[in-house]
């Protein structure tokens, strides 16, 4: 053996003596910190003391891992897309190593694991270490995954240092990832390997693969970025008043729009945009906004070869919403319509609410709006914040309502988030969501990272078994049926056809208006938006008669009907429209008698106007 080689080999050895000493030391006084809480300052790091803190904080049990499983994770995201050929190549270069390449999305839950080592991939089975899982520093303690999202940097944990000991044996890199335009946390790319072949290497390759992976996303949707903000510069340059632009990730405003509009105006400009840009066609819209200013919007879709890329909108001020020496009465919040003292004392209590942090209930009838209130409400004080809805009515497993509750309540830095649909829950269900909720609040006493909280149900009569959720939300607020607040109708109607279709121009002449403020309408707001759809889709422009409206708006019922009652009232309510409102013809072409067709509009209430 010559002596480089010898040196060499001699160094080797020294170095792996080394590092089982300082494995061995970091195993000790990991020791220490579990039984006496206490840091060895000399042997820790900093990062990983104050990731132990925390970990002991949330009472981790170091000797057991716990975690929560998500049985279908969404795979279908630009993350997974972009990381996709990255992780390939990877897996590829490193064949013939024991290392694993592992994806996660912003809670922490593993999307994606590829490894060529059999062994390495047996043990990261053992300890769930694999798709479905959360590798959240709350759910595991200290780990590459976990610790690297709650310090927002890229974080490497070797051996000991992680704080479970079924962990011990391995070693991890992890590194955020973040969307190139909004810097928005996507998730995090982590290399797993044995402990003992972990290197400085790791982490550095951790960082170059994310940054690989960033460069992808760039790829992606750098072309959809780049063409919005083109069409933004472009509209600077010939306008010089207002003029924003948006897409799913990106909000643009000039800063003449930030010199006059108040917060509250960005809000609704913003709120009428993002509907205006689900359509594909140039739009101009006219609005009130709160302050009292009317606007005039010109909407202009951006597209690209992979698709749409947001839209461009210009803004014209157009004077006062009303003459002067006239009262206006706006809309409490923007997206919404109606201005009757209960609809607007509804919309007052859940915004007094939002500002004093207290978590509400929302109760009211189906269909009343008491989704679109909250959106509103979220929209109005944080327009660009995280809003995120929990639908309880579907068909998921108990176990899979707590998994999604717990990656809401997990991800991201706050915002809303709405259970709906709470009054579905069993008695069971209910008490594991009461104690995750409050552990997320008396969490984010601690962190500052809280999500405004808010739940809708039917009216709950009775023993329901929620009494532990229910006490978690101080304040309740109840959205009155659409039949004690039908003067609304008068602002509702055209706002929803304008939202159907903001093209037709149609509206609504004030016989067939007088009708529909004559129904008891069962099914609320959603039940006037079908309406209203169905009317659409006959009459595409133009002003709508009651002849146009369907049956069930032509007639007035004492009492619940039957589904045969229903249809009998239809085809009643036809024959008469096609008579032109002569009851004899009707009579003759229904089969039944003069006296019959008389006694069934009484007990239907029709009414066909002229």
């Amino acid at each position: 053996m010559t002596s480089d080689r010898r040196e060499g080999s001699e160094q080797a050895v020294g170095g792996a003596r080394h590092r089982l000493r300082d494995a061995r030391e970091l195993a000790a006084a990991r020791e220490r910190f579990l039984s006496a809480g206490t840091v060895d300052t000399d042997h820790v790091r900093q990062t990983i003391a104050a990731s132990w803190w925390r970990s002991r904080t949330w009472k981790i049990t170091a000797d057991h891992l716990r975690l929560p499983y998500v049985k279908d994770p969404n795979l279908d995201t630009p993350l997974v897309r972009g990381a996709g050929p990255i992780l390939q190549r990877l897996r590829e270069q490193m064949s013939d190593e024991p290392v694993s390449l592992i994806l996660t999305d912003p809670s922490g839950t593993v999307l994606d694991r590829r490894t060529t080592d059999s062994r390495l991939e047996q043990r990261l089975d053992q300890v769930q270490l694999a798709p479905g899982f959360s590798y959240a520093e709350r759910f595991v303690g200290t780990n590459g995954i976990g610790t690297a999202l709650e310090g927002g940097q890229a974080t490497g944990v070797f051996g000991p240092e992680h704080y479970a000991e079924d962990l011990e044996d391995l070693s991890c890199a992890g590194v955020p990832v973040r969307h190139p335009v909004s810097g928005r946390l996507l998730g995090v790319f982590d290399l797993t390997c044995w402990s003992h072949d972990a290197s400085p290497l790791l982490l550095a390759l951790a960082k170059t693969t994310a940054q690989q992976i960033e460069q992808e996303l760039t790829t992606l949707t750098g072309l959809r970025e780049f063409a919005l903000f083109q069409e933004y510069l472009r509209a600077c340059q010939h306008s010089g008043g207002i003029v924003f632009a948006l897409n799913n990730d990106v909000v643009m405003l000039n800063d003449h729009a930030r010199k006059v509009l108040s917060a509250s105006d960005q809000a609704a400009l913003l709120t009428t945009a993002a509907e205006a840009m689900l359509g594909s066609k140039r739009v101009t819209i006219d609005v009130a906004l709160p302050g009292g200013e009317r606007a005039r919007m010109f909407c202009a879709p951006v597209h690209t070869a992979s698709g749409p890329a947001g839209g461009v909108v210009r803004v014209r001020l157009t004077g006062p919403a009303s003459p002067p020496g006239t009262v206006s009465v706006q809309p409490v919040l923007p997206g919404l319509a109606g201005s009757s003292p209960a609809w607007r004392r509804t919309c007052e209590l859940a915004c007094a609410h939002y500002r004093k942090n207290e978590w509400i209930t929302l109760k009211g009838e189906a269909g009343t709006g008491k989704l679109a209130l909250l959106r509103a409400v979220h929209r109005h004080h944080d327009p660009s914040g995280s809003f995120h809805v929990l639908d309880l009515s579907g068909t998921p497993g108990e176990r899979d309502l707590l998994a999604r509750l717990k990656q809401e309540l997990e991800q991201g830095s706050g915002g809303t988030l709405v259970l709906q649909h709470i009054d579905r829950l069993s008695t069971g269900l209910g008490h594991a969501f009461a104690t995750l909720l409050h552990q997320h609040r008396r969490l984010a006493d601690q962190t500052g990272r809280q999500w405004w909280v808010a739940a809708t149900h039917h009216p709950i009569t009775g023993d329901n078994g929620l009494d532990d959720v229910l006490r978690l939300f101080p304040a309740s607020v109840e959205v009155p049926p659409l039949r004690h607040h039908t003067d609304d109708l008068n602002e509702l109607v055209p706002f929803l056809l304008a939202k159907i279709d903001s093209t037709s121009g149609l509206t609504v002449s004030r016989a067939a208006l007088q009708l529909l403020m004559r129904h008891t309408w069962p099914g609320n707001v959603a039940q006037l938006q079908q309406v209203l759809s169905s009317v659409a889709q006959r009459r595409r422009s133009g002003v709508v008669q009651p002849s146009d409206l369907p049956p069930e708006c032509q007639a007035v019922a004492r009492r619940v009907l039957t589904p045969l009652e229903s249809l009998e009232r239809d085809a009643m309510v036809r024959s008469l429209i096609e008579a032109g409102g002569n009851k004899n013809k009707a009579a003759r072409a229904l089969g039944v008698s003069r006296a019959t067709i008389y006694r069934k509009i009484r007990e239907y209430g029709i009414d066909i106007s002229k």
